[in-house]
């Protein structure tokens, strides 16, 4: 990384979770009015972020925080949620080294697979995570919608350009 100073690093107590906070809920404003239900991220609180970072893992770039992602190790896949990068810092890489990170964590863990879910509104977020290898492997719908809301991507570990192919399965769902 061009800048040490954003570099990723883990979050942990004691630690300013209200910056973290702040960041996603900048973040992820313009999806209010876009995407139906509404984020989950009206939910977080400081504490919610403090018990992920507990229970899971938080990283961070910057400080006071320019970019964040949270890991969730699952049976099958290391989960990533909550990615946001600050609007100063878009297009300059941050989400994918996040991404890449996410990709050494998940082989340190012996997990196979990167796994996330986007809404389907957010075509953009698709391409995205698209381009950094990742392969559309499910859809699902909120409780009380009759349509999908939500798209599952997964990617291999270490694939970082070529994810799954259309023609493979994904390892698990």
């Amino acid at each position: 990384m061009k800048h040490p100073e954003l570099a990723p690093h883990q979050a942990r107590e004691p630690y300013d979770w209200a910056a973290i906070l702040w960041l996603i809920q900048t973040e992820f404003a313009y999806m209010d009015g876009v995407i139906d239900p509404p984020s989950s991220m009206h939910m977080l609180t400081e504490d919610s972020i403090a018990q992920q970072a507990a229970s899971g893992e938080v990283w961070v770039m910057g400080t006071p925080p320019l970019a964040c992602v949270f890991l969730t190790p699952r049976p099958h896949a290391l989960y990533i949620g909550k990615l946001a990068v600050a609007t100063t810092h878009r297009g300059k890489g941050l989400a994918r080294h996040l991404i890449d990170m996410a990709d050494d964590r998940a082989r340190a863990m012996a997990l196979p697979t990167l796994e996330l879910q986007t809404r389907v509104e957010l075509r953009t977020n698709h391409d995205a995570f698209r381009a950094m290898g990742f392969v559309q492997t499910g859809e699902t719908a909120h409780p009380g919608y009759a349509r999908t809301t939500t798209l599952t991507f997964q990617r291999r570990v270490d694939a970082k350009d070529g994810g799954l192919h259309s023609d493979q399965r994904p390892f698990a769902m």
